[in-house]
């Protein structure tokens, strides 16, 4: 399950994690904040009861993107106008 929400300066994506068959197994929510310059990714780690953040440039989401759909090697997406 996902829910989207659109805030002023950002779109706020929440994953909860429904698919694993013991509640053991699940996996805590992450949000997904993408702003114009970036993305952020957060998620509470819950052996240290803290969230950790990975920031993306839209860059690296084109790329991440990109890469999921593509076989093992290397790569380099070339720019396109008008993108960073």
């Amino acid at each position: 399950m996902f829910t989207i929400e659109h805030d002023f300066d950002a779109t706020v994506i929440t994953l909860v994690d429904e698919g694993a068959a013991t509640p053991a197994a699940l996996r805590e929510d992450v949000i997904i904040t993408a702003f114009e310059d970036c993305v952020t990714l957060r998620q509470l780690d819950p052996k240290k009861d803290d969230e950790v953040v990975i920031t993306l440039s839209i860059s690296q989401l084109r790329e991440l993107a990109a890469a999921l759909n593509l076989p093992e090697g290397s790569y380099r997406l070339e720019n396109r106008r008008g993108q960073d």
